[in-house]
């Protein structure tokens, strides 16, 4: 089918990421797409990926949240979802991007992981461009993509994070995860010139603790790189949290009350807040251009 959307396509797109030559009407729609990643494993930076996008679903913003973590796909099973196919189908051609969508709270449309996910940054040039198509067909119905990326600094996660526009870093008070988001804004901007990181601070017991926690991780960066680090705030450790968890629903769906959950909700008007790109890097196929081309 991929090769199918290829020939049918009178789109084209350069390496350089400027689109060329476009037909529809999704040309030009810009769309959020916000890497949500963290360094270090147990962070919460999933259940922040799936609250977050709840959050922008009650504003009003229709989200698309794609599970990136190529090893340990677990959105379908926090939120308690059978995923009947993956991507690795919709590249073999057995079936398009929207027939392996799942719908979750709030109406977020979800896109599962699977290992076959890796081929996306080896495809050859009709998969390539018919996989742009696919993605940049859904773009007049989104408005946000929350990208769920894996922790660590392999190859695949840096992908996914320079294909995006916007990079929240989850951190929590532990001495390995401000080690690890330190290793891993500072890979992206020594070696691929990324320079604005959001950092959010989960797990806090107050916002004092954030606030000390971001200028810990803030004075390491000015020391050593040419960063800028945004502070968007901080998500108190809350027992609802894992009371959700244990149901496989999320904390602001189920426990909307609880000090977690309005955290979310501000965490995602700040998000709204963020200046949005109209530049080509705000287009969805832009998005999906550069994680292909960043295997080459």
């Amino acid at each position: 089918m991929l090769v199918n959307q290829f020939q049918s396509s009178t789109s084209s797109t350069s390496h350089s990421g400027k689109n060329t030559s476009h037909s529809g009407s999704s040309v030009g729609r810009v769309v959020r797409v916000i890497a949500v990643t963290g360094g270090k494993g147990g962070v919460g930076k999933t259940n922040v990926s799936i609250n977050l996008s709840i959050a922008l679903a009650q504003l009003k913003q229709r989200v698309l949240l794609l599970d990136a973590d190529l090893g340990l796909a677990n959105i379908d099973v926090l939120l308690g979802l059978k995923a009947e196919r993956n991507l690795e189908e919709v590249l073999a051609g057995s079936c398009d991007l929207q027939d392996i969508m799942l719908t979750g709270p709030q109406g977020i449309q979800i896109i599962p992981a699977s290992s076959g996910t890796q081929s996306m940054v080896r495809l050859g040039q009709q998969e390539h461009a018919g996989l742009i198509q696919a993605f940049s067909d859904m773009a007049d119905n989104i408005d946000v993509l929350i990208v769920d990326t894996a922790a660590g600094i392999s190859d695949s996660v840096l992908s996914f994070i320079r294909a995006s526009q916007e990079v929240l870093v989850v951190v929590c008070d532990e001495p390995s995860s401000i080690t690890d988001a330190y290793a891993l804004i500072k890979v992206l901007n020594k070696n691929y010139g990324i320079d604005t990181f959001r950092i959010l601070v989960n797990q806090t017991q107050s916002d004092k603790e954030g606030i000390a926690l971001y200028r810990r991780l803030m004075s390491t960066t000015d020391k050593f790189l040419d960063v800028m680090l945004r502070y968007e705030g901080d998500i108190p450790y809350d027992e609802f949290v894992r009371k959700a968890v244990r149901k496989q629903k999320a904390v602001l769906d189920v426990y909307p009350k609880s000090d977690a959950a309005k955290a979310f909700m501000r965490l995602a008007k700040k998000v709204l807040e963020w200046r949005v790109a109209s530049t080509p890097s705000g287009h969805l196929q832009f998005f999906v251009e550069q994680l292909v081309n960043s295997g080459r």
